[in-house]
């Protein structure tokens, strides 16, 4: 169980799903997006400071090592199988690209940011700061 500052208790949900969903990690029921990809400054039904959440690069990262794989490999077998030309590349191509690598970033994103809270993450040597800046309980 979380417990916040108000001493309200709210059960532990998963990151896979709450994440994936873009929903808040801690209710559940709030929204962890301001539009595509800006992370919201707190959810607008608990409350959760979001101010914790630093995903980096990582869903970059994820995106380029698994999601572009079978975009990229789907277009060179096209190209091996079929040599079309450079027009069906393109009308083929893009798309798959654009699907494989713009749709797979916010669900990761949101993964990562549930993620990080659930595992209370944060840098190393700032668990001093941490304690400080938020209590002896994580929201």
């Amino acid at each position: 169980m979380w417990v916040d500052k108000t001493g309200r208790r709210w059960p532990k949900r998963p990151a896979h799903e709450t994440g994936v969903a873009g929903r808040c990690p801690r209710c559940g029921e709030g929204h962890i997006f301001n539009g595509f990809l800006t992370v919201r400054d707190h959810c607008e039904v608990c409350g959760l400071d979001y101010s914790f959440a630093d995903p980096a690069d990582g869903p970059a990262v994820f995106v380029q090592l698994f999601a572009c794989v079978p975009g990229v490999i789907f277009i060179i077998m096209l190209e091996i199988l079929a040599s079309p030309p450079l027009w069906v590349h393109l009308a083929l191509g893009v798309p798959v690209l654009i699907l494989t690598t713009v749709l797979p970033l916010r669900p990761i994103k949101g993964w990562l940011v549930a993620a990080q809270f659930t595992n209370r993450a944060q840098e190393a040597g700032t668990a001093a700061l941490w304690a400080k800046l938020h209590g002896t309980d994580r929201q």
